[in-house]
């Protein structure tokens, strides 16, 4: 049977379908409309907005197995000629002329398509981005990145132009200086630098595949089962004898341990099969841990392919009890959670004393993990129809399973008073603390900048991910959560795999001349605590700044007559 052929779009043609609200990416330089697919993607609608109007073809790979891939292709309407060039996506603020727009909306030439790549996808809802936003070209330039850098420093007031008002231009001068470190310190943005790094990224995925570390190591699983019901064992037996605190550490370590397989099943890390390893999930987080693998995979997903992004990264969005960035002090809105970030009162607060409550913040973080999972699937953010739409209800069946072993079994009828409830509550859920700092250990201190639609894959997560250095005898500890990097970048490997995956990814940088991010333990803590210091410190000099503005004779320019 021959193969169907397509058209050939112009960029002025997918704009304009893009205008007209159509979900639109490219794969394989095809054409794909994923409208009647984005309510029943079982990885979320948000996931496949961030790549309409770009070329996906490298984060559709790291994510899907060749057999999604295969059935996508019933979405195609159409492909390209050539390299192609991102747009912003609509999520992301970017705006796209209809085609009726045009006098005439057969005119495909050149320069058509060249007045689309530089007028439209400009931003409207995201930031201004001081450099990727200037009149002047943004084409990267050492000289001028060291005139940057030579503007006024950042931790003095006087840094504020004359003629602000609100002390904006204090955070654009940051935004700047740090988007210019970026620049220095990374390659690059231009095609053909980028487009090498994503042939070498294919190239060792290739090499991947070949020396088998996308095979699961069923081994080490049930080494990870028994280490599972031994723990969980302990919990019940030390229960039965009115050990309550010791039963409690022992549960929290269960559940600490437990997310680190949930984790491999949300990626396809397990099976590699999609409802097998949901399955899987489920009975893990649902069903023994009362956290929904549904939300989490709907958020994760978008979590990796916006990695550190302040707008539209869930994972870093913790207003108002933290911020990694300045820029969250411009009560910024989220993609993600679709409403506005508040630098309120309460905020200004927080912010102030975030480096000292860092730590008893992360001790309550799974209180906060069942507070989304219940939205996620009392809301039906989920979907409802195609292949995955009893997953909803499988999850509901696992979070009462797991309110009921654990609330009336344990907390109810084991425990005989409420102190020790309460005791036995607090313990099991401060436990599992580790694994949120290991969470934001990996990226709070990275990179948080702007670096406009033409970054690549590879280097866009290195650039905002790090490793952490351990002996291989705490890898279970760490779950495989200590190389998030390789993570990152394959997001599939299976986890007992990545140490020998860390290597060659090593190569890779030195070759693409990507650093490669790996600290220890304690040094990274200390950079995620410096960043949130970092943070406090912006937004006290940023709060006098605009008190010397509110205080001044000269409401407009600051200035005293």
């Amino acid at each position: 049977m021959a193969e169907k052929t397509y058209p050939v779009l112009s960029r002025r043609q997918i704009e304009g379908l893009i205008a007209d609200g159509r979900t639109i990416f490219i794969l394989d330089q095809y054409v794909f409309k994923a409208d009647p697919w984005l309510k029943y993607h079982p990885g979320g609608d948000k996931a496949i907005l961030h790549m309409v109007g770009r070329d996906a073809t490298v984060e559709i790979t790291a994510f899907h197995s060749p057999e999604a891939r295969q059935q996508m292709n019933r979405y195609r309407i159409g492909r390209i000629e050539g390299r192609w060039t991102n747009f912003i996506p609509p999520i992301q603020g970017g705006k796209f002329r209809p085609l009726s727009d045009d006098v005439d909306a057969g005119d495909d030439s050149e320069e058509c398509d060249q007045t689309s790549t530089e007028t439209t996808s400009s931003p409207s809802s995201r930031d201004v981005s001081p450099v990727f936003d200037n009149p002047e070209p943004a084409i990267r330039k050492r000289r001028a990145a060291a005139e940057l850098l030579s503007s006024p420093s950042t931790s003095s007031v006087t840094s504020v132009e004359a003629d602000d008002d609100d002390g904006m231009s204090y955070l654009d001068t940051i935004t700047k200086e740090k988007t210019t470190l970026d620049l220095e310190k990374y390659p690059s943005l231009d095609f053909a630098t980028q487009d090498a790094i994503v042939a070498k990224y294919r190239d060792l995925d290739q090499r991947i595949k070949a020396e088998g570390l996308y095979k699961c190591n069923y081994g080490a699983y049930a080494i990870e089962v028994t280490r599972y019901s031994i723990l969980f064992g302990l919990a019940l037996l030390f229960l039965h004898w009115g050990w309550y605190v010791t039963s409690a550490l022992c549960l929290g370590a269960f559940w600490h341990q437990l997310v680190f397989t949930a984790h491999d099943a949300g990626h396809m890390g397990i099976t590699h099969g999609f409802h097998t390893d949901t399955v899987i999930g489920i009975i893990i987080a649902d069903f023994l841990g009362g956290l929904s693998i549904g939300w989490w995979k709907r958020n994760h997903n978008v979590h990796h392919l916006v990695t550190n992004a302040p707008e539209h990264d869930p994972d870093i969005e913790h207003m108002p009890f933290m911020a990694v960035s300045h820029r969250f002090f411009q009560s910024m809105r989220s993609t993600y959670y679709d409403h506005v970030m508040e630098y309120d009162a309460f905020a200004k607060i927080m912010l102030r004393i975030q480096p000292y409550t860092y730590y008893i913040l992360l001790l309550f973080g799974r209180l906060n993990l069942y507070r989304l999972s219940w939205d996620y699937l009392i809301m039906g953010r989920g979907p409802r129809k195609g292949p995955a739409w009893w997953h909803r209800w499988l999850e509901i069946t696992g979070q009462i399973f797991f309110w009921t072993w654990y609330f009336y079994g344990i907390l109810y009828l084991s425990i005989p008073n409420n102190w020790d409830r309460f005791v036995f509550f607090l313990i099991s859920h401060m436990v599992p603390m580790p694994v949120h700092a290991q969470i934001c250990l990996s990226h709070f201190a990275m990179s948080t900048s702007d670096m406009g639609p033409h970054e690549s894959f590879p280097q866009k997560m290195l650039r905002t991910t790090m490793d952490v250095d351990c002996p291989q005898w705490l890898d279970f500890f760490h779950g495989g959560l200590q190389f998030q990097v390789i993570h990152h970048l394959y997001p599939r490997i299976p986890r007992h795999n990545l140490r020998r995956t860390q290597k060659l990814v090593q190569e890779f940088c030195n070759d693409v001349g990507i650093p490669y991010a790996l600290y220890g333990f304690v040094d990274g803590n200390k950079r995620v605590v410096g960043t949130l210091a970092e943070v406090s410190r912006q937004a006290a000099i940023l709060a006098k700044c605009q008190k010397v503005i509110s205080e001044s004779d000269d409401p407009i320019h600051g200035h005293h007559h």
